[in-house]
């Protein structure tokens, strides 16, 4: 008989609903179980799986860690996929191995290193990467020299949190003075220089920006798996452009990818997100975690949620080549059930030393529904 394999997903984002049906569907005919934290009850995460609880508020990330201990040891995990709080538990692999769960995550120097973008750059560039001019900024005299420094070279600036995740924080600087303009249509990422500079003036403390030129499309995003070994099993690049979305293995992106998965032990999933400076791809970030849309690389016949959890569980999956690269397409909204009934907020007290499992109703979905489609951890 095929022994089960148990998986848990923390916060994560609402498109790994998709990574969880890949699991299911694994190639191996093998039965899987998901067991899934969110901090939102309507997190149609939490819907998807076979087990669920919502995370209780305001742990510290030690904390956290022996809640999430906890969690392995009482749901038998197997593999543990951790999003939220990511180092801190990568830094404590051996005791989640003491109560028989891999790790689904690199190494915690790995998750530091690019956590914060400024580090990341001066890390990558010093492997012989290329990576885009940058400068890191603080206060509003800084803001403007950054800006001023770009747009006489011809460039577009454009700042975002040092550290951070997928485009939160992210706008694009212009001269143009705030008019019905800004008002006109949906929101826009383009602010006035004159406002931000207004808003660091009138700021409680410094900020940590990273300011940087505005890089060109496409944009590729190259999904690596990689082993504790160091041997990349996986670089495919989804392409973005505007709307449409398509595939390459274009070695002038896949190639610096796999270099800094192997050179920074990027263990299992991770994306490596290039863009274009003057036409030539520069790295833009790095992401630990699988990326919100690994999904859709089963159009190219690949299952990489089920081949990553083969190697966290000591197998080998092989190289994975895709037989085939798909057409180009775009990404819609669609709707994914959400629980019957939300579930109660745990206090911290209320955590203490466990909190009991709550398995969600499978019956008729809800009519409320989350897009699928765009990843917001919450």
């Amino acid at each position: 008989m095929v022994s089960r394999v148990r998986v848990w997903l923390n916060r994560t984002y609402a498109e790994n609903v998709f990574f969880m049906d890949q699991l299911r569907e694994n190639p191996s005919g093998r039965p899987v179980e998901i067991h899934a934290t969110h901090g939102d009850p309507d997190s149609p995460i939490l819907a998807a799986a076979d087990t669920a609880e919502l995370e209780p508020k305001g742990l510290s990330p030690a904390a956290y860690v022996e809640y999430a201990l906890d969690q392995c040891a009482r749901h038998s995990i197997d593999v543990f996929v951790p999003v939220l709080h990511q180092a801190a538990v990568a830094a404590h692999r051996e005791e989640f191995a003491a109560v028989g769960t891999a790790l689904l995550a690199p190494p915690a120097e790995a998750v530091t290193t690019f956590h914060d973008k400024v580090t990341a750059y001066e890390a990558v560039q010093a492997l012989g990467v290329p990576v885009p001019p940058w400068w890191r900024v603080r206060t509003e005299d800084e803001l403007v020299a950054a800006v001023d420094a770009l747009e006489a070279d011809g460039h577009k600036a454009c700042f975002k949190p040092a550290a951070g995740a997928g485009g939160v924080g992210f706008r694009i600087i212009t001269r143009a003075p705030f008019s019905l303009m800004h008002l006109s249509g949906f929101p826009s990422p383009y602010v006035p220089l004159n406002l931000v500079v207004d808003a660091l003036r009138q700021a409680d403390g410094p900020v940590d920006w990273l300011v940087m030129p505005r890089l060109e499309e496409p944009e590729v995003s190259v999904d690596c798996l990689t082993g504790p070994d160091g041997r990349v099993r996986m670089a495919v690049g989804r392409t973005k452009n505007g709307r449409r979305r398509g595939f390459t293995l274009q070695p002038s992106f896949i190639e610096p990818a796999r270099h800094i998965a192997r050179a920074f032990d990027l263990h299992y999933l991770t994306n490596i997100q290039f863009r274009m400076y003057e036409d030539e791809p520069v790295l833009m970030d790095v992401n630990t975690r699988p990326a919100g849309g690994l999904h859709q690389l089963s159009q190219c016949g690949l299952n990489a949620p089920w081949a990553a959890v083969r190697l966290a569980l000591g197998e080998d999956p092989g190289e994975l080549v895709p037989p085939f690269l798909g057409r180009d397409y775009a990404v819609v909204a669609g709707p994914r059930p959400v629980g019957v009934v939300s579930l109660p907020q745990p206090r911290l007290e209320d955590v203490q030393p466990t909190l009991p499992a709550v398995p969600l109703p499978s019956s008729s979905p809800s009519p409320a529904t989350e897009s699928a489609a765009t990843p917001t951890p919450a």
